[in-house]
């Protein structure tokens, strides 16, 4: 099985309805998540909108954003996107029925709002992107058994032999989600009526554990179950077989192999072990190869097609995430380099590195998945505007470049004032001088994350009147044209 094919024989059984759900609560999430971080950007651009009050603050608020869009948006959109993957390609329909499904899907929300709301009251285990105390953790692990047991049952009851690559993916997305999950919030709480607990770790050993969890976070949450989407949803797109197929499973066992090492070089100039740090340096830059060798497979499987980016702005969302996925996996191994790192670490050039892959990558796969997805589960015959995809793609690429711009100028004039010394051996910079610097980049990127947040308002009404069954002129005479051509 060469491409992702889907086959009609078993269409009537598969359940969509559940997927439905998961693609209304992504577009639901990304919003509020998107808006969450606007704010907050502009918190610390102009710190008076705290409000004064702590549940506004910038360090309640901080969490409630990127949980929002890694496990809300994110989340949603990897659930979602791997039930309809995993039915299509092993022509079966969800193991255990529509009442494992919603449980899972039901169960998550509850995850996602216990979270939010131990967040704006103050309840965290200040653990980066595992912030939530041991009672949320003990209800996701019964969540995510059930999206487990859902999807290996899935495909152990597949009527086509072959299990399509996406769903290797999506696997090791799962499996190792779950444990690192499992690992970092191994704690004790202080009483099973309380909220707080402590962590079995201590010292380097606990902060090692955090960043091997918080790096593999984004290798297998952020990086492989998104993958799943792009070998399923491009070629399905282009209507062409994945370039290389001998290449996706090259990417696949080298990935997996090589992202699990990293974590440790988020620690460079610490406590942790000069071995250790050296450890993660080397295997991020290794990573560079079966990061590139996926983005190449990617964009390689429009070959002989290359005309479409023209005219269908789904792909050209689709294609730009893959781009922004070649970028930032190059910009990662490059900043763990130690010289490299002793520049960039704890400035503003991380947050834009960041947010080139979230923002670009993740968000713009997912956009595009969601384009597709829409009028497939709604059974309507195309997108209600294709004008308004184009406009949600340049206002949402024009909003990328100027965040990432903002951070990368700001993070590295942060890291060269920082380490400035004048002829006395003094620091010649204080640290409120290196605030104000920043101030003007913090402003721009306010307004580059208010613009990417604007584009994902004009998809939420595009797919809205999808959902409605309405359609442009301009849609019917695009799609007319597209059809001639053919």
């Amino acid at each position: 099985m060469s491409s992702a094919s889907s086959t009609s024989g078993a269409a009537d059984a598969y359940n969509d309805e559940i997927i439905r759900k998961f693609v209304v609560a992504t577009v639901f999430w990304g919003v509020v998540g998107f808006g969450a971080g606007v704010f907050i950007a502009f918190q610390l651009a102009f710190p008076a909108l705290n409000l004064d009050l702590e549940w506004f603050s910038f360090g309640r608020l901080r969490p409630v954003h990127t949980s929002a869009v890694i496990f809300a948006f994110g989340g949603n959109a990897l659930i979602g996107t791997s039930f309809y993957v995993a039915q299509r390609t092993c022509r079966a329909s969800l193991f255990g029925g529509n009442g494992l499904a919603s449980f899972v899907f039901w169960g998550y929300q509850l995850f996602i709002v216990m979270a939010a709301v131990g967040y704006v009251l103050g309840i965290t285990q200040s653990r980066e992107y595992a912030e939530p105390e041991w009672y949320v953790d003990i209800w996701i692990t019964i969540v995510w058994v059930a999206y487990l047991l859902v999807f290996v049952g899935t495909i152990m009851k597949r009527k086509e032999p072959h299990i399509y690559v996406a769903n290797w993916f999506y696997l090791a997305f799962i499996v190792t989600v779950a444990l690192l999950h499992i690992v970092n919030n191994l704690a004790v709480p202080v009483s099973f009526t309380g909220a707080k607990s402590y962590s079995l770790f201590a010292g380097v050993r606990d902060a090692l554990t955090q960043w091997w969890y918080a790096h593999n976070a984004v290798g297998f949450f952020l990086t492989a179950g998104f993958l799943g989407m792009m070998y399923y949803f491009i070629p399905k797109r282009v209507n062409r077989p994945i370039y290389s197929y001998r290449l996706s499973i090259i990417h696949f066992w080298s990935l997996i192999f090589l992202y699990i090492w990293a974590g440790p070089h988020h620690l460079h100039y610490t406590s942790l072990p000069d071995w250790a740090q050296t450890l993660g340096m080397v295997f991020s830059i290794m990573l560079w190869m079966p990061s590139w060798g996926g983005m190449i497979n990617g964009l390689m499987t429009l070959s002989g097609a290359w005309d479409k980016l023209r005219t269908d702005p789904v792909l050209r969302f689709m294609v730009t995430g893959v781009g922004f996925y070649g970028m930032s996996t190059f910009e990662g191994p490059v900043m763990s380099i130690k010289s490299v790192n002793a520049l960039s670490h704890y400035t503003d050039w991380t947050i834009g590195h960041v947010h080139s892959g979230t923002l670009g990558w993740v968000g713009f796969i997912t956009f595009g998945v969601l384009y597709f997805l829409v009028p497939v589960l709604w059974k309507r015959k195309d997108i209600y505007s294709q004008r308004l995809i184009s406009y949600h793609f340049w206002i949402s690429t024009i909003g990328i470049v100027l965040y990432i711009v903002s951070m990368w100028v700001s993070g590295i004039m942060q890291g060269l004032m920082w380490r400035a010394y004048d002829s006395f051996g003094f620091l010649q910079y204080s640290f409120a001088e290196t605030v104000d610097a920043m101030h003007p980049f913090y402003v721009i990127r306010g307004l580059g994350g208010f613009l990417f947040f604007f584009g994902s308002l004009i998809m939420a009404y595009n797919l809205w009147r999808t959902c409605r069954g309405d359609i442009e002129p301009e849609t019917v005479s695009s799609r007319q044209s597209a059809t001639a051509q053919a």
